[in-house]
């Protein structure tokens, strides 16, 4: 059976249960506080990682550069001796 007054007694009684259930609100989000704290480590720590293959790709990039470089100075290189040599057979008659 409800009772139809509130008496100071139980007033004082909601009080103190209301305290106890913010503070258990509060421990709670300390808990999620750091469980976000952790999830931040773990980003900056995953964020290190993309850093170190955003390198590795840089080198590779620039090794592909070089290599690209170099097989078309080898290429132009074949070219001119080709065209030298068609010239060379052209000029002499072919004998």
């Amino acid at each position: 059976m409800q009772r139809a007054t509130w008496t100071d007694e139980r007033l004082d009684h909601l009080a103190q249960h209301i305290d106890q259930r913010f503070e258990q609100v509060d421990r709670r989000f300390e808990q999620v506080d750091q469980r976000f704290e952790q999830v931040d480590r773990r980003f900056e720590q995953i964020d290190q990682r993309f850093a170190q293959v955003d390198r590795r790709f840089d080198r590779v990039d620039d090794s592909i550069r070089h290599l690209t470089t170099m097989l078309m100075w080898t290429a132009g290189g074949i070219i001119a001796t080709l065209v030298g040599v068609i010239g060379a057979v052209a000029i002499n008659g072919g004998a």
